[in-house]
């Protein structure tokens, strides 16, 4: 894929002065690693022409865009994006070779934005690239900056922030921006959303669904009886057990023991082509099987007349080929024609080589 031209520093600099004065805004934008080239195409096709700079190879870029913080917020929440997984705003920055002092300078930005944090909840969030040559210890600048956030009224927490204060150490520079939880695409760090492994569990595609559950807004509890498309091991199975559904696996290859006696799991050991099931059985459909997209497709189309009407579909497809944003379409497209209509794509956390589908069935 064509990627931006990147401008050196000293012009960086200047476009990134201009900016300001033209009403443009910048912004540092977060993807799975390798696939920041596509991130940067959703960009341009939502704003035209953009201006980028690689903080971190592949994974992590500061963009100018051509629009106020306010329109970019309503863009992104009307074409939620599917490769950029987190987005912080840049209001102020500082050559380190200048011999800025990194914590003295965020203290008296958090002193300049008083008025807007005074009484509010407000998060903390550091990254800095790796090999940076910088002072700025992550924990101990966490614990500094939220000592400064009290100085000025604010409270600081973990979650349900009304400001997220985001701090980006590279080579060089530091960026800080404050912005509202919802307006950085994802609540967490970087968009990296952490589960801890719990002990017997089965497998980590696990996150995957858990991190959909919540990155869709999904109550999985609510759903009564599910079919697992490719479930072996059995880690999608697990949580859906977890929730109080009524599972039925389908898998030739062997699901975890600790599984197969749960009185909620009917397990058949057959290839999902050659299964039936009543019409309208299942509320939930989910699959995340490491085959090509298109025999995914058709293997979950021949099954979808088992999911009523009103029922979730969700379902990981491999960007196993060079044209990922073609895959994708294709496959949404196929899906439409069998009655999946799409709520939500997008690359989470814990995918890697794919990306995950929420769907309906009208």
């Amino acid at each position: 894929m064509k990627t931006e031209r990147q401008p050196n520093e000293r012009q960086w600099e200047s476009n990134i002065n201009d900016a300001e004065e033209n009403g443009g805004t910048r912004w540092i934008a977060t993807a799975n690693h390798s696939f920041a080239p596509y991130a940067q195409e959703e960009f341009r096709r939502l704003f035209g022409q953009i201006k980028s700079v690689q903080l971190i190879p592949g994974e992590t870029f500061l963009i100018e865009l051509p629009a106020s913080a306010e329109e970019v917020g309503a863009r992104l929440k009307a074409e939620p994006p599917i490769f950029v997984r987190h987005i912080q705003p840049v209001d102020r920055f500082w050559k380190l070779e200048d011999g800025v002092e990194e914590l003295k300078a965020l203290r008296s930005f958090i002193a300049a934005n008083e008025q807007r944090l005074s009484g509010k909840r407000a998060a903390v969030q550091i990254r800095r690239t790796e090999g940076t040559a910088t002072s700025l210890a992550v924990a101990e600048a966490k614990a500094e900056l939220e000592e400064a956030l009290r100085a000025v009224s604010s409270e600081p927490v973990l979650r349900d922030a009304d400001w997220v204060l985001s701090v980006f150490a590279a080579t060089g520079m530091l960026y800080a921006g404050i912005s509202r939880p919802e307006d950085n695409i994802s609540d967490w760090s970087g968009g990296a959303i952490r589960f801890k492994r719990e002990e017997g569990q089965i497998s980590r595609a696990k996150f995957k669904l858990l991190e959909a559950e919540r990155v869709f807004g999904l109550d999985l509890a609510s759903c009564r009886e599910g079919l697992d498309i490719g479930a072996a091991p059995g880690g999608w199975t697990s949580l859906l057990l977890e929730r109080g559904l009524r599972v039925t696996a389908v898998d030739p290859a062997e699901l975890h023991p600790s599984l197969i006696r749960h009185r909620n799991l009917t397990y058949l050991r057959k290839n999902a082509s050659k299964v039936r099931f009543r019409p309208d059985q299942f509320d939930l459909l989910v699959c995340d099987m490491s085959w090509s997209p298109m025999q995914m497709v058709k293997l979950v189309s021949e099954l979808l007349y088992s999911l009523r009407q009103g029922g979730i579909a969700i379902v990981t497809v491999k960007l196993m080929h060079k044209k990922p944003m073609q895959t994708i379409r294709e496959v949404i497209v196929r899906f439409g024609e069998q009655r999946l209509q799409l709520q939500q794509a997008k690359q989470l956390f814990h995918n890697r080589d794919e990306i995950t589908l929420y769907m309906i069935k009208y």
